[in-house]
């Protein structure tokens, strides 16, 4: 006896066969990955956020930081600076130019105005100073 079955195309098979190719993103030669996104770390105490950004090769006046209550946005902008002289070629370009960028929100809004903003050795330091928290006021019912 023979067993016939119907084609589902909505069948799971080709999900079960495709499973984890799509897990890891591919890296195609020459464009890092690495070199496309800001690496943050963000310390917290009782007044104030420290922010350290890995910004590597940007002049300081190539970064922007903007401030809007506790959303904090961090963009670069890196300048293709090659220069091939007469009788050499480039071997291998691997040094990623463009714009970056990397958004983030904080726990609790942050005071605009004493914030500070440090760029020593590819490393961009902000102290956030919390903004202090308004104190509620209980009306009276007359």
């Amino acid at each position: 006896m023979v067993n016939v079955t119907r084609f589902n195309p909505f069948d799971d098979s080709i999900d079960e066969l495709l499973r984890g190719f799509f897990v890891r993103p591919v890296a195609f030669e020459g464009t890092p990955q690495a070199a496309q996104a800001i690496r943050i770390d963000v310390r917290e105490d009782e007044n104030a956020y420290t922010v350290h950004a890995e910004i590597p090769g940007v002049k300081k006046d190539e970064i922007h930081v903007n401030i809007d209550n506790e959303q904090v946005a961090i963009s670069a902008e890196t300048r293709n600076e090659r220069e091939v002289k007469d009788g050499e070629r480039m071997l291998r370009a691997e040094r990623h130019y463009g714009k970056v960028y990397r958004a983030f929100a904080l726990g609790q809004a942050v005071d605009q105005e004493k914030a500070i903003a440090r760029y020593a050795d590819g490393v961009l330091e902000l102290t956030l100073p919390k903004k202090a928290a308004a104190s509620s006021k209980r009306l009276t019912i007359n």
